[in-house]
């Protein structure tokens, strides 16, 4: 799956008037609604529409206009005008280098624009640890590395490097790479999908939580043997074991692997129904993104299961979740119909957590009944108290 565009080509669906404003007016980008000059805009114009949670670069004197706010575009709230305005939208004409670029282009690597915050960079990097391997082979050299000479060595990179030639190994030490096969987990907001608000058939919707994503599977080595490859990772990146150092204090993706004995839940699943390849993922709460939810200990809600490349539809996800003792994602209704506007759409977000009935809620994740479509719908009001 390809990573968030952050900055897109779009056009202006609409342009409304705000009363009692003299100089700005409201715009319609996709389903995303924004704060602009009177005049700057017409319905059907081009814009590079960018998106909230982003931060442009400040060496572009296009963008000095936003230094007071750190070149960081968030979710804003006009009190005085009683509007809510999410994302910027700027005149194609002033990026004659994207003039050509059709509707829905992806261009923020072209504009250099990344997450405004730096905790969502390496969060959702899909980098691997370039210092891994040499991490990887102290952790299995864990007595002959609390050496004083073999610990300032590793202080060095030549030093590093010299150790590995007789004590690391590629096969052992080398990071594995986020295995293709498995789908990574991002919704697409309903802001850029509005087209979801057309449909008559019925969705399962559930809260969205706000936490960690987490990846885990077995994979079947050889037709025919039980024997597995386990994998375990976050959003973008494997895992390899216990001792790998995360963007979190501690390695929660291992630590509800072990919670959950989730290795040998997944292979008895393979195992009786002769499987080759089964992937439970969900959102790992607690300790993490500042533990909104005020829980005392770490916690795994699933959201999919995947078997054989198939995600499986959400009854079939509850029964096996309840058979194997997992958790799932706060399930709101399963025979839901969606509104008909955006702004119903957004203001059902709003509201309290299921996971604690004290804290607002993130949002609403919403799929068909049979697994294979899905969007999220996230609360403006979390974003405004989270200054997103």
């Amino acid at each position: 799956m390809a990573e968030r565009a952050l900055a897109h080509i779009e056009k202006i669906e609409w342009v409304k008037p705000i009363e009692g404003a003299d100089n700005i007016e409201l715009i319609g980008v996709l389903g995303w609604v924004c704060i602009a000059k009177k005049g700057e805009f017409k319905p059907d114009d081009k814009a590079v529409y960018i998106e909230i949670d982003s931060k442009c670069p400040e060496s572009d004197e296009r963008f000095s206009f936003l230094k007071s706010k750190h070149y960081k575009v968030k979710t804003m709230k006009l009190g005085k005008f009683k509007v809510i305005s999410q994302g910027l939208a700027l005149p194609i004409t002033s990026f004659p280098e994207l003039l050509d670029k059709p509707i829905g282009t992806d261009v923020t690597t072209d504009l250099k624009i990344i997450y405004s915050s730096l905790e969502d960079v390496r969060r959702k990097s899909n980098k691997v640890d370039p210092e891994a391997k040499y991490k990887s082979m102290a952790v299995r050299h864990k007595e002959l590395f609390k050496n004083p000479v073999i610990k300032k060595m590793m202080k060095y990179k030549s030093g590093r490097k010299i150790l590995f030639l007789f004590f690391g190994s590629r096969k052992k030490d080398n990071p594995k790479k986020f295995p293709e096969w498995i789908k990574k987990t991002d919704e697409n907001r309903i802001e850029n999908c509005p087209f979801y608000l057309q449909s008559e058939e019925p969705w399962v919707k559930t809260e969205k939580l706000d936490g960690t994503s987490c990846t885990f599977a077995v994979n079947r080595l050889k037709k025919g043997k039980d024997k597995f490859e386990y994998i375990v990772c976050s959003r973008n990146v494997r895992q390899a074991d216990r001792n790998q150092e995360c963007y979190h204090e501690s390695n929660i993706y291992w630590e509800l692997s072990d919670k959950y004995d989730i290795e040998n839940k997944l292979k008895e699943i393979a195992i009786k129904n002769n499987y080759n390849r089964v992937v439970i993922q969900g959102e790992g709460v607690g300790n993490v993104q500042g533990n909104p939810y005020k829980l005392k200990e770490n916690d795994l809600y699933v959201f999919n299961i995947v078997i054989d490349g198939v995600r499986i539809d959400n009854a079939l996800m509850e029964y096996i979740c309840k058979l194997y003792e997992f958790k799932t994602v706060p399930i709101i209704d399963t025979n839901y119909y969606l509104p008909k506007t955006m702004e119903e759409i957004k203001l059902e977000a709003d509201g309290f957590s299921k996971i604690n009935p004290k804290v607002r809620r993130e949002g609403f994740v919403y799929r068909d009944l049979y697994g294979q479509q899905s969007f999220k719908n996230v609360s403006r009001e979390y974003l405004l108290r989270h200054n997103s």
